[in-house]
């Protein structure tokens, strides 16, 4: 086993518990005037920020110790769903300092109960309850977090994960440079069964594990990763040199990379998504100011079908492709949020722009139970859900504060520090997953 300082330090925090205040003064409580802060506006001396529990149907807290930068949500068995108490499966990588171990840590979330009490006649009678019985019950609602861990080489700089021939796989880009494959499907029957964890951990399995396979060929480290949703096992990988590999499935459950990339970007690939709905198309983003769509059955040298450039006016920094409709949303350094109909693309026009965010885009993601609702969040400490589904009411008496807003803006999410990725739970409507320096956010706001 690793010594004490290697060890993850892992910590739920309840619903029960309070939110800690980060270094904004950012807290939860009460409030007597209460005010609705905009993010944009400067805070006084005597003000606090507070936040609004019944905004919240749930919201939840975790920390892993050394900061997980990107994960990826696991679709689990039970299906989709709506009722608490809820649970997921999730797999992440760690960035430790330097003199730590990194990990990947495969994690079950559960026991994740609404935090905001649901009207019912018995609530009348809530007052008549002992504080014994306040407690039992608050001791049976507190959230529960099992981890399966895997030493990783480097710290990791993308995750995601995916299902091949019923076994679970994890592939990860390593700041070394290389592009690592792991089967966590054992790790993953570990989290769900606590004789199976015990064993793991007291085998030291994490430092046992090796990757499944690993790609050396990449000249420099990279972010972009995805694995196709439509070829079970087909992933591409783009580095911070442009470089952009396709990777196929081999019979005895290895991989082959073409070793010559994809020709079009000239500057760093930040992003990668395969199409949702047809085989071997996939969009690209980049440093370079541009989005481009490939058709990876076509030569390296001719594969990019489609082109945007300048489409924002700085770095792009992550796209999300809609799985009912053909758009790709884009956000970038300039702090901007676009969308873009494929069936337009050339006219290099976004048929949606909003400037809400005050800083970088670091991670956009479309609902995937809602196509007209996405979320996108960044360096500004902000989470913000859209609805493009949404038209503004020249009649609506709106608050003056707020008369600014675009109203596809839903709702603001604040609280964590240098947010750096988001997830929608595929199989439960509305609930959200988010990770940054401090640490994860689990979430189901009233708004959807």
């Amino acid at each position: 086993m690793a010594d004490e300082s290697e060890k993850m330090e892992v910590e739920v925090i309840g619903d029960d518990d309070e939110i800690e205040s980060n270094d904004d003064g950012n807290e939860t409580g009460d409030n007597d005037e209460e005010e609705v802060y905009l993010p944009n506006r400067q805070l006084q001396d005597d003000e606090e920020l507070v936040c609004d529990e019944s905004a919240y149907i749930m919201l939840h807290s975790a920390s892993t110790g050394a900061p997980c930068l990107s994960f990826d949500i696991i679709k689990d068995k039970i299906g989709t769903r709506e009722s608490f108490p809820m649970s997921s499966l999730m797999v992440a990588g760690t960035q430790a300092a330097a003199s730590h171990i990194n990990n990947i840590i495969v994690m079950k979330m559960s026991n994740l109960h609404r935090t905001t009490k649901e009207k019912e006649d018995s609530d009348l009678e809530s007052d008549m309850e002992s504080e014994s019985d306040e407690e039992e019950e608050t001791e049976e609602k507190k959230p529960k977090m099992s981890c399966a861990l895997i030493n990783h080489v480097g710290c990791v700089n993308r995750i995601r994960a995916t299902e091949v021939n019923n076994q679970s796989f994890a592939a990860t880009w390593s700041e070394t440079g290389k592009v690592f494959i792991f089967n966590i499907t054992e790790q993953l029957k570990a989290v769900e069964d606590h004789a199976l964890l015990k064993t793991y951990e007291a085998t030291n399995q994490c430092a046992i594990v090796k990757p499944t396979y690993i790609f050396r060929g990449h000249r420099t480290e990279g972010y972009g990763i995805d694995w196709c949703p439509t070829e079970a096992g087909v992933l591409a990988t783009g580095d911070c040199n442009k470089d952009i590999h396709i990777w196929k499935p081999t019979e005895d459950g290895s991989w082959t990379v073409n070793q010559v990339p994809l020709v079009g970007h000239n500057a760093s690939v930040e992003d990668i998504q395969w199409s949702p709905n047809e085989r071997n198309v996939m969009a690209t983003c980049s440093v370079d100011k541009s989005i481009r769509i490939w058709d990876t059955r076509a030569s390296p040298q001719k594969a990019c079908m489609l082109t945007t450039d300048n489409a924002h006016d700085s770095d792009v920094n992550v796209i999300s492709w809609n799985k009912s409709e053909p758009f790709i949303a884009s956000g970038g350094d300039d702090g901007v949020l676009k969308v873009w109909d494929l069936r337009s693309f050339q006219s290099k026009t976004p048929i949606a722009t909003f400037k809400h965010h005050t800083n970088h885009i670091t991670t956009v993601e479309w609902n995937p139970l809602d196509s007209t609702v996405l979320a996108s969040g960044g360096d500004d400490d902000q989470i913000a859900i859209w609805d493009l589904s949404v038209e503004k009411d020249d009649n609506e008496q709106t608050n003056q504060q707020l008369k600014d807003l675009p109203p596809q803006l839903l709702f603001i999410h604040q609280g964590q520090k240098e947010i750096k990725e988001l997830h929608w739970h595929p199989q439960i409507s509305g609930v959200m997953f988010s990770t940054a320096e401090s640490g994860f956010n689990i979430f189901k706001t009233i708004s959807v």
